[in-house]
């Protein structure tokens, strides 16, 4: 099969598709770091990126279509900062709402199905009419906004036309948010997904099943404590337990729960293997201590033996107090690029071009790989029926 990445960034998305046998005929993005960044794997023949093809590095809303009729899939993430929870909340009228281009690309190549990823902020009340503005959009992609036609007249005309008997979707679209932490992912990221199927191919997508979750996590550190053994915590060295546990490992253990699930991945599970980087500087690359790290109220940095809280990428630098590892005793630093990379389960193979403000920034916009394997793979197994 073969995809279109729009919205590249460092390549998590593609990451994922690649990984499930997606041919990439062109891979999009405008930033220039995380251009050198595929350049840089596609130059030292890192696997599946050496496959892909010469990223575009420009604006998307100049890119041009017409080579690729046929192409199965379109994938991308459209700049979520005009929703996220942390930003100036803009949306619509924010000028990085791309959208409208994700869309565009839709409408002009005809897919057999694509995937979008965005924030939860998008699913916030304050942007429920836009949501449903995307979601029509996305399912009659050639109802398009006349000459200077308002949004919100064309998402009227939109309800309208899909209210009108006889209506035909173009693309059955269904959207789905998840955690990531849910799917294996060392990171509470949670993620809205848009996924669509050309009518004709008559598939509708439905969300994998969650593999992972909270409570197997609880069972492994305080019931069972093999979290704690695997690890060679000694009592002493571990966390206090939580208030109540008793009460909750009790519970589950009644209703047998946890039978099919496996635990949420920890920090530490992540990054148990790298050396302190205060410590032992230079023995990993990608793996520098980054001094000045400090907790301020709602900021207290990613518990060790929890999933990370989501990795952020912030407007100026690095967010003060999201991206760092609090250890028991309660001491935090900045993650490294290597173990902000582990969280979000690029490959150690996986090399990034620019100074640690700009590789972190690249990291915080990133779809996690492994979630993007696994949404790849329940629409390519689709596909492919």
């Amino acid at each position: 099969m073969t995809s279109i990445e729009l919205f590249a960034g460092a390549g998590g998305l593609a990451l994922g598709f690649s990984g499930n046998d997606v041919q990439h005929r062109a891979v999009v993005e405008w930033n220039s770091h995380a251009c050198n960044t595929i350049r840089h794997n596609k130059l030292n023949l890192v696997d599946p990126v050496s496959h892909w093809p010469d990223v575009t590095e420009g604006d998307v809303k100049h890119f041009k279509y017409d080579a690729f009729e046929g192409v199965d899939l379109i994938t991308g993430g459209p700049p979520c900062q005009p929703f996220s929870m942390g930003g100036k909340h803009g949306g619509f009228l924010d000028e990085r709402d791309m959208f409208p281009q994700a869309i565009r690309a839709v409408r002009e190549t005809r897919p057999r199905a694509f995937v979008f990823e965005n924030v939860q902020g998008l699913t916030r009340a304050a942007f429920a009419d836009y949501f449903d503005y995307i979601l029509l959009q996305l399912e009659f992609p050639s109802l398009v906004a006349k000459p200077k036609e308002q949004w919100g007249n064309h998402l009227a005309r939109l309800r309208k036309w899909k209210q009108k008997l006889g209506t035909v979707s173009e693309y059955n679209v269904t959207f789905k948010l998840v955690n990531a932490a849910n799917y294996g992912v060392p990171q509470k990221r949670m993620r809205v997904f848009f996924v669509g199927f050309r009518a004709d191919q008559g598939k509708v997508w439905e969300a994998p099943a969650e593999t992972h979750s909270s409570d197997a996590l609880l069972l492994s550190q305080w019931g069972s404590n093999e979290y704690w053994d695997r690890h060679k915590v000694a009592t002493r060295h571990r966390p206090a337990k939580p208030a109540g546990i008793e009460k909750k490992i009790g519970a589950l253990i009644d209703m047998d729960y946890g039978g099919n699930l496996l635990a949420w991945r920890t920090v530490r599970d992540a990054i148990c293997d790298l050396p302190d980087p205060e410590r032992f500087p230079g023995k990993v690359q990608a793996h520098r201590f980054q001094p000045g790290a400090r907790t301020y109220p709602g900021h207290t940095g990613s518990p060790l033996d929890e999933p990370a809280k989501a990795l952020k990428a912030g407007d100026h630098g690095v967010p003060g107090g999201e991206n760092m590892l609090r250890r028991v005793d309660g001491s935090v630093r900045y993650f490294t690029v290597r173990e902000s990379a582990r969280i979000q389960t690029f490959p150690d193979t996986f090399l990034f071009d620019g100074t640690w403000s700009e590789i972190m920034r690249q990291l915080g916009n990133a779809v996690p790989v492994r979630l993007a394997s696994v949404i790849a793979k329940s629409v390519c197994d689709l596909l492919r029926e």
